[in-house]
């Protein structure tokens, strides 16, 4: 497993090769000229994955063996970078929390630099409340608590560097275990043999390990990050595109029938496409039941879903609103789709906050589900948020292709 790019983001920020930011120019609540030295929020559009991604091919991720071709050492490097810097920057605007922060999260400009995706996980996040079930790489503390800090983003950071300089996922408490035992080797990708002296690796492995301190006071910040990893950076000169084998351009890809009903606000052509699709796509995202739930609350609760389905397919969105509330508030199961069904009933109410507050929370549920994406996308057309909304509605039919694609 590596890096791949597997999410378009709504809002990326952007820097110079040489490592010096832009003023800032998209930036939500901030006037031109408040930023100085911080990199800017900007919108890309679906071309950049398209191109970045040579069609969404499995070919561009970080390494796995065989006939694919990994990538260099100096783009590792400028991946972990420009990541750190986006956290930094949004740390300084008291954006610290970034939820389920991995892999999948990296996408590239039309430069075909790394960018930090799903600024929408991050531009929710208030409360520190995490949905991540990935116990395996999960911070220590959020075992005790179930909240997300902004040390436990640093915790996701570490493994991010592990997956850059291993290009697979190892769970952290084995990576650890080779770098006490000094068996870094076990811990380095093959295919870099040759790229990096060994200081620089035991730079990268050192820098890891401490953001992976059980103790989230022991862990670097990011602006710590930042100043750690531009020392390591090779190859400052050659651009993205070329490190990663890329042309230079992409051609648009047309909207689907979904993307258009979205881009229309047509709520009734979205509305047959969710009835048409039922709960397909909950799978393995839902949270299964145990033996132990079947209570008669949760009989009850089941119930309303179902009360609250029969209510959508009839058109009834009050009553849709109500029923999927009960089953959501007893929170013994979540659902994408009961959020994405019940944000389009918000929307035919006239209610697009609550509809946009839905459809986040049902990306936080299943993060690469493109019709979160676009319910998103309706919702902030529906707020006259235009450039979110595009931006949103780019990153649905980018999920959506990929979707396709694997299908």
């Amino acid at each position: 497993m590596g890096c791949g790019c597997s999410k378009l983001s709504a809002c990326c920020w952007t820097s110079d090769q040489n490592g010096s930011i832009p003023e800032a120019d998209n930036v939500e609540n901030v006037e031109k000229g408040e930023v100085d030295d911080l990199p800017a929020f900007r919108e890309y559009s679906i071309e950049t994955l398209k191109m970045a991604t040579s069609g969404f091919a499995v070919e561009n991720i970080v390494s796995e063996h065989g006939e694919m071709q990994p990538m260099k050492w100096a783009m590792r490097l400028r991946v972990a970078l420009h990541l750190a810097q986006a956290l930094e920057y949004c740390t300084s605007k008291g954006r610290a929390l970034y939820h389920d922060l991995n892999a999948y999260r990296i996408v590239f400009d039309d430069e075909v630099n790394p960018r930090l995706s799903c600024f929408g996980m991050m531009k929710n996040s208030r409360d520190g409340k995490s949905y991540s079930t990935n116990l395996a790489f999960t911070p220590p503390e959020y075992l005790r608590t179930g909240r997300v800090t902004p040390e436990s983003v640093m915790y996701s950071f570490g493994t991010l560097l592990l997956d850059l300089l291993s290009g697979k996922h190892i769970p952290p408490s084995h990576a650890l275990d080779l770098i006490r035992d000094r068996n870094i080797q076990m811990l380095t990708d093959s295919c870099l043999e040759g790229q990096f002296s060994n200081d620089d690796g035991t730079e990268l492995v050192r820098l890891a390990s401490r953001c992976l301190q059980y103790e989230p006071r022991e862990r670097p910040n990011p602006k710590s990050l930042v100043a750690s990893l531009i020392p390591l950076q090779r190859d400052v000169e050659v651009p993205s595109h070329v490190l990663m084998g890329i042309p230079h351009g992409g051609a648009a890809v047309p909207l689907s029938p979904l993307g258009e009903a979205c881009l229309r606000m047509d709520l009734t052509a979205i509305h047959e496409v969710l009835e048409k699709l039922g709960y397909k796509d909950d799978e393995g995202a839902a949270t299964e039941l145990s033996f132990q739930m079947w209570t008669n609350q949760m009989q009850e609760t089941l119930t309303s879903k179902k009360k609250g389905d029969v209510a959508f397919r009839h058109k009834d969105f009050r009553a849709a609103i109500e029923c999927y509330t009960q089953f959501i508030d007893v929170g013994t199961m979540v659902s994408p789709t009961v959020y994405a069904r019940r944000s389009l009933s918000y929307l035919m109410s006239d209610m697009p906050q609550e509809a946009l507050n839905d459809a986040l929370q049902a990306q936080v549920v299943s993060p690469v589900w493109h019709i979160a994406s676009y319910l998103q996308a309706a919702a902030l057309f529906a707020l006259g948020k235009e450039d979110e909304a595009q931006a949103a509605l780019r990153e649905g039919s980018a999920l959506e292709s990929k979707k396709n694609a694997t299908a």
